[in-house]
């Protein structure tokens, strides 16, 4: 009994060193998590039952979400955010799409069509969106010139001057600047199906479209899910885009969430506001994400390999 009782003292001081070891590995993680994620989104939520502002705060409980929930136009943001996200969002995986199967296919020069396709996503967004606004200008902008030259308008026209045309401009822009990536993510999945299933396809006289349709995209759905969700994630709480093309104009036709908290908390000075328009932001993202991680759960199931 003795003997056994000396064995397992130096096994437990082993599990309790590799425990304290385990915990060292982890607690710079739990630290960066702690100190960068969790006391911001605690400090905005505790913000939001405030009014707090320049000149101090005080405590005014649901005041700033019973404000919210009674203003029209917030209703009319959300609607615009969610339009903003679900129209560039599909864009994004169409052309992505697209794209991946162009780079995909076996033709001279594809390693140096992979890396033309990446300057959009490589370059400063800052960068991107100063040339788009040149091309949008209606006095010495390429599309008005080319428009005009063509006789599709009679004289300048502001693109972004308009609440459609500058939303709508909004949305190039930020395809343009998102669709190297999700192609890059799809063409990295179309690169791991295996080859033998396009050969038995073959042999049994399937055409390319069909082969496409019946073994591509089965076999890349999970990806195309999860690209679909982290770039809703992103569009929606894209700022940079929006705010240097048009800075939510004209007459806040760009006005998306995002936006709408920048321009109260930091144009306005209201900080309490601003804190309820970020926790609703929140909200809304992780009820979303909830639904599309389900939606993906039983896409994996469904195109499991078996």
């Amino acid at each position: 009994m003795a003997d056994t009782g000396r064995t397992t003292q130096p096994a437990r001081r082993r599990a309790v060193t590799e425990s304290v070891f385990a915990w060292c590995l982890i607690a710079p993680a739990l630290i960066f998590i702690a100190v960068i994620v969790a006391w911001p989104l605690v400090e905005t939520v505790r913000l939001s039952f405030t009014n707090a502002d320049m000149g101090g705060e005080e405590w005014v409980g649901l005041a700033n979400y019973e404000k919210l929930m009674a203003s029209p136009r917030f209703y009319e943001i959300i609607g615009r955010t969610f339009f903003w996200m679900v129209l560039s969002v599909g864009l994004k995986l169409v052309f992505g799409l697209i794209g991946a199967t162009l780079l995909n296919a076996a033709v001279p020069g594809r390693g140096l069509f992979r890396v033309l396709v990446m300057p959009p996503w490589v370059i400063p967004i800052a960068i991107g969106c100063i040339g788009w606004l040149w091309l949008y200008n209606g006095y010495f902008g390429l599309i008005s010139g080319v428009a005009m030259r063509t006789g599709l308008i009679d004289g300048p026209y502001e693109i972004l001057a308009y609440k459609t045309s500058a939303f709508y401009a909004a949305i190039l822009t930020d395809v343009w600047v998102g669709t190297p990536m999700v192609s890059l993510f799809f063409l990295a999945a179309m690169q791991g199906v295996s080859r033998d299933l396009y050969e038995a396809a073959w042999v049994d006289g399937a055409g390319r479209w069909y082969r496409f349709r019946r073994i591509t995209i089965p076999q890349i759905m999970p990806v195309i899910v999860s690209m679909a969700l982290l770039s809703a994630i992103w569009t929606f709480n894209s700022f940079e885009i929006i705010w240097i093309l048009t800075q939510g104009g004209p007459r806040g036709g760009t006005t998306t969430m995002i936006i709408d908290t920048y321009k109260t908390a930091i144009g306005n000075f209201k900080f309490g506001e601003g804190a309820a328009r970020a926790v609703v932001i929140v909200v809304l993202l992780a009820a979303f994400s909830l639904v599309y991680l389900r939606v993906l759960t039983w896409v994996n199931r469904k195109y499991a390999v078996k």
